[in-house]
């Protein structure tokens, strides 16, 4: 039987064909590949350096792999489940660097006078733990010359070896296992920013508004670094900048009034706070028209009028502010470890009308914790900025709560998103390391949507959506999750199926799961799937006998059809299953779990929705006097 492979090429198919056994197929252009690996934003792209690189065809896959990263394809095959999606190698080759004039750069980065040819991965020699690497670290350099290999390891250091010691190495590679394990070291590092800012509050007051000065902006003409400013209550009509080491915090309801343009509270010097007001009167422009960047994203999404803005510095404090916008309520820009906490931001009735209730464009280590963002564009939209990490906030009637663009290495955590009119929490532009944990997103048209890669996305709650959630990011791990009362419980739309999917729990969606793209996924790892209302089989322990295709035309109804359950048993049902995953044609757009629990793996989180009841336990599966 022949093996259709399809590659994507410039947003059309392009079709490559290939008859096992009679001979092998000739490598593609990369960019007719379906890639993964080494994520090059800002700095680089494909033509500042050139990634060493390896692409695949297999026996089970109809697409050709492109890996950014001949350790990312090592690293992939030793991954569990790998041999299920994709079946074994027919054809791999790798970047030849024998053919090409290079050097490395002083990042190690390797850099090519033309274009990298390719060469067959079992004949070729290769550099292990030299000088060379990638944006994500170590790489491994390939030769279709031996010499030319020798000759590089004496240049840069590193093994001389085979294909085969090659495929048994094992890579240190930041994937989703290793972002999971860095969630708590994040919070960690969150809470001593945390601490660091409100350590300033402990600032001797020096100046109060009314006494030693007329106005805030008086105040802080004369206030002296590192002192606090006290705004007695009462309203003030004035717009403030804050250009020193000041902390700037209101008794009672004090209040400062912009008049209806403009930014209201604008600071540009390190280790300011603005603590314990209430800011209205900020002006409507949702960007600067004299903004000169040269990034369109950056102009129309990084200024603006804003109830604060946060611009150029560092360390800042914003913490227990009530903000009503017509556009945004914090701006920041360029303010690495800024904490904003026990926050309020009122934004337009309607999303269209409204802009972001926090703004951060190009910056790191920020905080926002323990706020409220109602009404609005998006609560929470962040553009070039990682390491954040957003917690126990609450989003209600934005656009989009939480809306993530090119954005990396963020936690997630413990965030309630309600009533989104598009997406709960939106992940976009090719984003890698990010974990979404613990957060409950209920009656949005998308829960959650992902996009990159290596990221976690564990103990969410997903409720009453369209769409529950996706499956976008790639080389990622879903692990924990609680998907009930959906219209569609996940869609599965990446087209590499590299992700684990596993212990989530499946209740009551009109549709379990739906996959857009024509690729099998299995969604078991080492004995152990996920939980589906109305899943069929019988059990003496913790799963079914029988897989679960929430994507098949019978298993997709079985818990809303009576009838369905006894088809669903019909041994040509069966048959037709035990084919899946293993004759091509009938490979499209399916999802199977090879061992199916048969009851929650997640009772406690379950136990929060209004749909615990529904779910079965393990007592409902055991098999019968006469079947064993």
């Amino acid at each position: 039987m022949a093996l259709l492979a399809v590659v994507v090429v410039g947003g059309a198919l392009g079709l490559f064909l290939f008859e096992p056994g009679t001979a092998e197929p000739d490598p593609v252009h990369f960019d007719d590949t379906v890639d993964t690996g080494v994520v090059l934003e800002t700095e680089y792209d494909d033509r500042d350096i050139d990634i060493p690189k390896a692409q695949v065809f297999y026996s089970q896959y109809e697409y050709v792999v492109g890996y950014r990263g001949v350790e990312r394809f090592v690293d992939a095959t030793q991954q569990p489940g790998h041999d299920d999606r994709f079946g074994y190698p027919l054809a791999v080759y790798v970047s030849d660097y024998s053919e090409v004039e290079f050097e490395l750069t002083g990042s190690g980065y390797p850099v090519a006078e033309g274009t990298v040819g390719w060469t067959d991965a079992e004949t070729a020699t290769f550099v292990v733990g030299s000088e060379a690497r990638t944006p994500a670290g170590e790489t491994v350099m390939a030769f279709s010359d031996r010499a030319d290999a020798e000759t590089f390891a004496a240049d840069y250091g590193g093994d001389v070896t085979t294909w085969e010691t090659v495929l048994e190495t094992d890579f240190d590679v930041d994937d989703a296992t290793a972002v999971q394990g860095q969630v708590d070291d994040r919070h960690e590092l969150a809470d001593e920013h945390v601490a660091n800012a409100r350590t300033l509050h402990e600032r001797p007051v020096e100046v109060v508004v009314g006494e030693d000065a007329d106005s805030i902006t008086e105040a802080v003409d004369i206030a002296p670094a590192n002192s606090t400013i006290v705004v007695p209550e009462g309203t003030y009509e004035e717009h403030v900048t804050v250009d020193r080491p000041v902390t700037i915090t209101g008794e009672g309801t004090a209040t400062i009034e912009g008049d209806g343009s403009g930014t209201v509270v604008y600071v540009d010097d390190e280790r300011a706070a603005i603590t314990d007001l209430e800011i209205t009167g900020v002006g409507e422009s949702f960007f600067d028209e004299d903004d000169e960047s040269d990034d369109a994203l950056e102009m129309a999404y990084g200024s603006g009028d804003a109830g604060i803005e946060v611009n150029g510095t560092s360390n800042a404090l914003i913490e227990n502010v009530t903000i009503e916008t017509p556009s945004n309520g914090v701006l920041l820009r360029d303010t690495p470890e800024t904490v904003v906490r026990n926050v309020t931001v009122y934004g337009a009735d309607h999303w269209s009308d409204g802009y972001m209730g926090v703004l951060t464009m190009r910056t790191e280590d920020n905080v926002v914790e323990n706020s409220r963002f109602v009404d609005g564009r998006d609560g929470l939209y962040t553009h070039r900025s990682n390491g954040l990490v957003y917690r126990n906030n609450e989003l209600e009637n934005n656009r989009i709560g939480i809306h993530l663009m090119y954005t990396s290495g963020v936690v997630l955590a413990d965030n309630t998103v309600t009533d989104a009119a598009s997406s709960g929490i939106d992940i976009m532009t090719d984003p890698e390391h990010n974990a979404v944990v613990g957060n409950e997103v209920t009656g949005a048209s998308e829960g959650l949507l992902t996009a990159g890669s290596d990221s976690y996305v564990a103990d969410n709650v997903l409720t009453d959506n369209d769409v529950g959630m996706t499956t976008g990011a790639e080389n990622s791990r879903y692990e924990g999750n609680v998907i009930a009362g959906n219209v569609e419980g996940v869609q599965a739309n990446q087209l590499l199926p590299t992700s684990q999917v596993v212990d989530n729990d499946f209740v009551d969606n009109h549709n379990h799961a739906n996959a857009r793209l024509g690729v099998l996924r299995i969604w078991t790892e080492d004995g152990s799937g996920n939980y589906w209302d109305g899943a069929v089989g019988s059990t003496d322990g913790d799963v079914l006998d029988r897989a679960f295709t929430p994507t098949h035309p019978v298993d997709q109804r079985v818990h809303r059809v009576d009838a369905t359950p006894t088809l669903a048993r019909a041994p040509v049902v069966d048959a037709l299953g035990g084919l899946d995953g293993t004759v091509s044609g009938m490979r499209d757009g399916q999802i199977v779990d090879t061992h199916p629990h048969c009851e929650p793996a997640n009772p406690e989180l379950l136990e929060t929705t209004d749909w615990e009841a529904t779910a079965d336990d393990c007592s409902a599966y055991l098999p019968s006097e006469s079947a064993r």
